[in-house]
């Protein structure tokens, strides 16, 4: 029997507002969780989730949050593992970060316990001393981590999962299995497979986590660009589907890429056209609830969703860069100081993911954005979240990224012409939140994600160190009349 899927909000209706799930934990704990006590939706990030735990624990958990949260994990054993192996008293000194398991289809429980831990700290931090709602994004692209991901959130009560960035068709079904403690076995996304060739399962038992109650299931949000993938997932996916996220390529972080033959500009970003409209009519038809994503940077834009029958909005950017989001304050700074020179610039890249979507990368001193600072970066692939798995020539599986050294990637089979201005954007992103690896020219360097309407920041942002989550929503519910809501 499938367990029931939490309601969309306390009295059954829909959030009006959503922040944006904006990784590596630039949406982190505590973001969402300002968003959520102004009763809205806040959201964390999952993306590289590990990762974050174990390098804050690293850097010496200033004031005990994470330790404090940790102390809360129904399977102490498991949290106490985690403690011993990554939390640094001291700090690191200016040393090197240790690192986390890369992962792969041979994920280890080792790999899967700091997951499920990570997902739960995070989540439990955001849902601390409020009522209101907190949910998870990932990236359906990143496979491997994302039922431990998923599973540690649910013991911490996460409420809504969002997931774009690929087709996450069988995410309901693994909701409901870990609803119910059952083992949940999902194939390997391999590239070059052919039907002759042997496809490892990925393979998480939730069983080996002996809790006093299974979780309750949460809504899910499939993020989506296109009405055709919204019919699809609310006819075919493996469990219920509780509203979709429509996200135009005005977003930040990556786009989907245009429909049909892609054409570029002069700056070789992808055009979008016709195609790649959305019906609203067929979202209203599909009888689900829908949030627009994407430039909805204003109460004009709010009212504008509303009048098309959506509830309401998902909001990155305007968050992304207020004081509670994980944007390291120097860089937020940086940022904010574009802003309000009005120099301010956001390219769409068809080159910067590894992925091959389109990413959108702001123009910042300093950061991967600046030639000068991508040429001077060696090439390294030691996190690997973007890794994808292929059919070795001799057979096996192996793992590659058109991001790491041009030497490796031709080495395992991949094209040469395919590693041009990729950026690293595990190592980048996570620089970003101030957790960069220490290497032995200095530390990564940056790159920082936003959305077209990066200018948009000007409308609430204040003199001195700028704006609050809490600003964020009352500009733009300012003149919005939520009787117009349907």
């Amino acid at each position: 029997m499938r367990t029931p899927a939490l309601t969309l909000d306390v009295d059954g209706t829909p959030p009006l507002l959503i922040q944006g799930g904006m990784g590596v934990a630039v949406s982190n704990h505590r973001l969402a969780r300002a968003v959520a006590i102004t009763g809205h939706l806040g959201v964390v990030s999952g993306t590289a989730i590990d990762l974050v735990l174990a390098r804050r624990l690293q850097d010496g958990d200033p004031g005990g949050e994470m330790r404090d949260a940790l102390a809360q994990f129904p399977v102490p054993a498991i949290a106490d593992q985690v403690v011993q192996r990554y939390f640094l008293a001291a700090g690191r000194r200016g040393r090197p970060y240790r690192g986390v398991p890369m992962h792969s289809h041979r994920d280890n429980h080792t790999s899967q316990n700091l997951l499920a831990v990570a997902a739960f700290v995070e989540v439990l931090l955001a849902k601390r001393d409020h009522h209101g709602r907190i949910g998870i994004n990932l990236l359906t692209k990143v496979q491997v981590p994302t039922v431990p991901t998923l599973f540690g959130a649910m013991l911490a009560g996460v409420d809504f999962v969002l997931m774009g960035a690929g087709i996450p068709r069988d995410i309901p079904g693994i909701l409901d299995r870990l609803a119910m403690m059952e083992p949940v076995e999902t194939r390997l996304e391999v590239a070059g497979a052919s039907v002759t060739d042997s496809v490892p399962h990925l393979r998480f038992d939730p069983s080996r986590f002996p809790v006093d109650q299974a979780p309750r299931r949460p809504a899910f949000l499939p993020i989506v660009s296109s009405h055709t993938l919204a019919t699809v997932l609310a006819r075919k996916a493996s469990g219920s589907v509780e509203g979709f996220i429509v996200e135009a390529p005005s977003a930040g972080g990556h786009n989907a890429p245009p429909r049909g033959t892609p054409t570029y500009d002069d700056l070789g970003q992808p055009r979008y056209g016709d195609r790649d409209q959305v019906d609203y009519a067929v979202m209203r038809d599909l009888g689900l609830p829908f949030w627009l994503a994407g430039g909805m940077d204003s109460p004009e834009r709010v009212r504008d969703a509303l009048d098309v029958g959506a509830s309401g909005v998902q909001v990155g950017t305007l968050f992304a860069f207020c004081r509670e989001s994980g944007i390291a304050p120097p860089l937020r700074g940086a940022v904010l100081a574009a802003v309000r020179s009005g120099s301010e610039f956001v390219l769409t890249s068809s080159r910067a993911s590894s992925t091959g979507y389109p990413f959108k990368v702001a123009s910042i001193p300093g950061t991967l954005s600046e030639r000068e600072v991508y040429a001077a970066r060696s090439r390294v692939c030691d996190l690997g979240y973007l890794r994808e798995a292929y059919v070795k020539s001799g057979g096996g599986i192996g793992y590659r990224c058109a991001a790491e050294p041009v030497a490796d990637h031709v080495a395992k089979g991949g094209d040469a012409a395919a590693t041009i201005d990729r950026m690293c954007l595990c190592n980048g992103l996570s620089a970003t939140i101030g957790l960069g690896q220490v290497r032995g020219t200095g530390v990564e360097p940056a790159v920082i994600t936003s959305g077209d309407g990066l200018g948009s920041v000007r409308t609430v942002l204040e003199d001195g160190d700028g704006y609050s989550a809490a600003d964020v929503v009352a500009h733009l519910l300012s003149g919005v009349q939520l009787a117009v809501r349907r």
